[in-house]
């Protein structure tokens, strides 16, 4: 298994971008520098902020002369004030590297008493900004608010003696955060806060970097939060931050957080940019990387010695380094800087440099390094299931039908299981076919089929052909995403050769459905029960593929209807989307469905607002 937390290890050749930010904050030389680290999800902005640490700390012979502060402001959601939580820990990391300076501890001790008014404003500042714009008021003056209407209705409830109760707690809890001799105003504060900070800098003659990080993963409230608090210090001498973040995250945030007005998208952007002088945004990954970053994590794990391992890591990341003059990373390279590599090792080479075009390509994947790890971890998962179950599967096999459930179709990875489970050789009927037409450039799909999504050509043309091996230990051990039924002990041939028809649909099928009422009906209730199967691995229920198909058989059958009902009842309300309304809405059975999904607190207002209009409310 590969642990998905970030390291300060280099297998992408990040490490020039980590110089590059390090040499910056040098030729800073006091002055106030801001960094954005920009990208998407699991890119590897956290393990950019390692190498950066690391590369600042390896420039000077001497690293003391900077204070380094690491926040997470993900970890402080919902249980502190991100602004004083940020505040608080720079005072903290500032009063140990302050213990031969009493000059330095005075000012620091009162930089962490000003953290306590930081946290009294912070139930402040929502209440008045709520009350200033016509709107409930929230933290300490919401609660004390809505406590006291609940008392004064004269109807008195538990829950109305409980916000009472909080009230109080929390106004208990204001009090203590008070210094009884101090009174100040906030531009006080801060101005004094920023005069202690700086002071305390220049005595101890250090840089502060502050390095933050998860700032994409929290709530707009607790991203704006930490960036107003990044906005108190951002300028001052001495420091440097450097803020990693989906920057398009970033903006969705500052649109929740001003929700009540209408920001043109400049706006939004400036929002973030004005906080950031160098953007630097950690680069996708093409083939070479990912075919080097999928060698590099097997040749981590083959028991080379760390010195042996970091002489090969060194060699492989500078060939990255030189694959714009067309010296890439191949297999050949990489076998030649290996010392005596095991077969092992090599047959996982061999198909590390397979899979590695499609998962740099595949857009579902499109050379994430943290859904690269995921897909190698599941892969290591199903070979561990096969060897404590005794069942002889080839690992190219279990990752090449991995890759097309991560990337191809859903509804065309379901029927190839199902094809796979029909017959008694465990062969998926035409996909010998298939990968012979893809290897002589002749595929042809229906344009409404499953198969035709632009992924499949290339993963039919991909060793090892498929389509003469029986797959059904590979199925079996891959039980996690769809249960393995052997479909040909329930269904008849003509109902397996429906039922296919049925997973392509994607509207309704008239002559699909004459097909149908000619089955018995025990293929009717069989039918549904495959298809309710897939159905379950659905997570949004708007129209998904197999609604189609369980419609169809709805309609046909009254056992198949009654199932599908029960199935929906089961669904989790908040899964549901409006979409899915009018196309239920046509069957009498639909009705206690509606009813029970109105009514429920879980269902999306878009769903309840669709339910009406089915109605003519």
């Amino acid at each position: 298994m590969w642990s998905d937390s970030d390291t300060s290890r280099d297998f992408l050749n990040f490490s020039c971008i980590a110089e590059t930010a390090a040499e910056l904050i040098v030729q800073a030389n006091g002055h106030p520098l801001s960094v954005g680290v920009s990208g998407g999800w699991g890119v590897g902005k956290s393990s950019m902020l390692r190498l950066i640490n690391d590369a600042l700390k390896s420039r000077d012979e001497d690293p003391s002369g900077y204070l380094f502060v690491t926040f997470n402001a993900w970890l402080y959601q919902g249980y502190d004030d991100a602004r004083a939580a940020l505040v608080e820990e720079i005072a903290t990391k500032l009063l140990e590297r302050a213990a031969d300076s009493r000059s330095v501890a005075s000012k620091t001790k009162s930089i962490l008493k000003r953290v306590k008014w930081l946290r009294l404003a912070g139930y402040a500042a929502a209440s008045g900004a709520a009350v200033a714009m016509g709107l409930p008021p929230v933290g300490l003056a919401g609660v004390a608010l809505e406590a006291w209407n609940g008392l004064s209705d004269g109807d008195v409830t538990n829950e109305d003696l409980r916000q009472a109760g909080k009230a109080h707690e929390d106004g208990v809890a204001a009090r203590s955060l008070l210094r009884p001799d101090h009174s100040s105003t906030p531009p006080a504060e801060i101005g004094a806060l920023r005069r202690e900070l700086e002071e305390a800098l220049e005595e101890l003659d250090i840089t502060l970097v502050v390095l933050i990080d998860d700032l994409d993963r929290c709530l707009p409230s607790t991203s704006i939060s930490t960036l107003e608090a990044i906005r108190l210090f951002v300028f001052l001498p001495r420091t440097a931050f450097i803020i990693a973040a989906d920057d398009r995250m970033i903006r969705e945030c500052v649109r929740v957080h001003f929700s009540g007005l209408r920001l043109e998208d400049e706006l939004v952007t400036n929002y973030f940019d004005k906080l950031i002088q160098v953007p630097l945004r950690v680069p996708p990954l093409g083939t070479q990387e990912v075919r080097a970053y999928l060698m590099m994590l097997h040749i981590e794990k083959a028991g080379y010695a760390p010195v042996a391992f970091e002489r090969i890591r060194g060699k492989i990341c500078d060939r990255l380094g030189e694959s714009w003059s067309g010296q890439g990373v191949d297999l050949q390279f990489v076998l030649g800087v290996l010392p005596s590599p095991s077969e092992e090792l090599k047959a996982q080479l061999h198909l590390c440099n397979r899979l590695a075009p499609f998962l740099a390509n595949a857009p579902e994947i499109a050379g994430n390094p943290r859904l690269v790890k995921r897909f190698l971890n599941t892969l290591w998962i199903r070979k561990s299931v096969a060897r404590a179950q005794k069942v002889a599967v080839d690992e190219s096999v279990l990752a090449k039908l991995l890759l097309f459930e991560r990337c191809a179709p859903s509804s065309a990875y379901s029927e190839l299981v199902l094809d796979v489970m029909a017959g008694t050789n465990g062969h998926a009927r035409g996909l010998a076919a298939r990968e012979e037409a893809a290897k002589s450039g002749d595929l042809q799909e229906d344009p409404e089929s499953a198969w035709a999504h632009p992924f499949v050509d290339g993963w039919l043309r991909l060793e090892p052909a498929l389509g003469q091996m029986d797959l059904r230990p590979a199925v079996h051990v891959s039980r996690e995403t769809m249960p393995a039924i052997q479909v040909s002990e329930a269904l008849s041939p003509e109902a397996a050769e429906l039922l296919e028809g049925l997973l392509a649909m994607r509207s309704p099928n008239r002559t699909l459905s004459n097909s149908l009422r000619q089955l018995s009906p025990r293929d009717h209730v069989q039918i549904a029960n495959h298809l309710l199967v897939i159905a379950r691995q659905e997570q949004d229920w708007g129209t998904p593929a197999v609604l189609h198909a369980l419609m169809a058989i709805s309609e046909i059958s009254a056992s198949a209807a009654d199932a599908f009902r029960q199935f929906l009842l089961a669904v989790e309300h908040s899964r549901l989307t409006a979409a899915i309304i009018p196309l239920l809405s046509q069957h009498a059975w639909s009705a206690e469905l509606f009813d029970r999904w109105s009514a429920s607190p879980d269902a999306p207002d878009p769903v309840k607002n669709a339910i009406k209009m089915s109605r003519g409310e």
